[in-house]
């Protein structure tokens, strides 16, 4: 396992990030501990989360994927070596309609809520400080989860970015969290964090966890350059498409996956051209002897702007498989004619 530095943080971080949202839905708190130590005894030291998770979200599971963690957190042999791991986790933005998670959904990140909400997080996780605090969605209108265009008449009332900041600028000094980072956020937002954190002299974001995978590589232009000169990393989620990109729906669906769950998740990956896309990049694992999970997971981590690569398992068997990515390097040959189906079947899913 390698380990990368998180923007211009301290924090090196495993390649490979376990992703957690499935705790507490799909998997036991018995399956998630040993999800948990299976991934750390592989060297993985990087752990994400949500307030909101498992997902599907709705009110009567909220909050049991960081309760989960954290009572793996507080076992003996892992209390131990909490200096040793980085939690990430994340604060819900405003427009989702959650507001059986906080009273005040309208202004979603406002200083009463981003208060509120770190002190939740970090009882259920049972730590005293949160590595990495991320905004799971920008409080602002912005097209997202599958959505490619802005509309300029779905704008509302939000808190400004400077407000965020400064709150946030207090629960570091406090040292309820170490670092700060956004979620699904554009070009836009990446620069206006980084140029008012700037201005302000309050704390600046190191990393956007936005989705990245072989039929969604928008971040490749405006974000990737963004990310470049404000030095932040990018923490891929959704690298194998929410399984597309392992080849088990090229035939026919599967039984007792997300997608055949929760039909109305992950929308995005039943556009016209995920299914031939995705065929293609089958094809080319199988001419050069890998499976498609390990192509696809081991494209994302190639990529300079990638920090770690979030992979989520409802399964040991998928997760010791994702992990062992980690040892493919796709050659040069190989690329190529990701890039050339790429540019055949240009972002099917974005």
């Amino acid at each position: 396992m390698e380990y990368k530095r998180l923007g211009t943080s301290e924090l090196l971080v495993s390649e490979i990030c376990l992703g957690t949202m499935t705790y507490g839905q799909q998997n036991t708190i018995a399956e998630a501990h040993e999800q948990l130590d299976y991934a750390i005894a592989q060297g993985i030291n990087f752990i994400d989360t949500a307030e909101m998770y498992p997902v599907p979200p709705n009110a009567a599971t909220q909050g049991r994927t960081e309760q989960y963690i954290g009572e793996w957190l507080a076992k003996p042999q892992v209390k131990q070596k909490r200096d040793q791991l980085i939690i990430a986790t994340k604060i819900i933005g405003t427009g989702r309609n959650y507001s059986w998670l906080r009273d005040d959904s309208i202004a979603a990140l406002s200083r009463k809520n981003i208060l509120q909400a770190v002190d939740d997080s970090l009882k259920r996780l049972q730590t005293d400080y949160i590595d990495l605090y991320q905004i799971h969605w920008p409080d602002r209108n912005v097209p997202m989860f599958g959505q490619v265009s802005f509309e300029p008449m779905q704008e509302r009332e939000m808190v400004s970015i400077a407000e965020q900041l400064q709150t946030f600028a207090e629960l570091i000094q406090s040292g309820k969290i170490r670092h700060l980072g956004v979620s699904n956020e554009t070009a836009w937002g990446i620069c206006e964090f980084s140029h008012i954190a700037k201005q302000l002299s309050l704390p600046k974001i190191v990393s956007v966890q936005n989705a990245y995978n072989l039929l969604n590589r928008t971040f490749d232009s405006h974000l990737a350059e963004a990310c470049y000169r404000e030095q932040v990393s990018l923490l891929a989620y959704s690298p194998l498409a929410f399984g597309h990109l392992s080849g088990k729906y090229v035939q026919e669906a599967t039984s007792n996956t997300r997608i055949t769950l929760f039909p109305n998740f992950g929308q995005r990956y039943s556009k016209v051209n995920v299914k031939a896309a995705t065929a293609e990049y089958v094809a080319i694992a199988q001419k050069y002897d890998l499976s498609p999970t390990h192509l696809a997971l081991a494209f994302v981590r190639s990529r300079w702007f990638v920090a770690s690569t979030i992979i989520g398992a409802t399964t040991m068997e998928q997760l010791k498989e994702n992990i062992d990515s980690a040892k493919i390097q796709l050659s040069a040959e190989i690329l190529t004619e990701i890039d050339q189906i790429h540019a055949r079947y240009f972002n099917p899913a974005p």
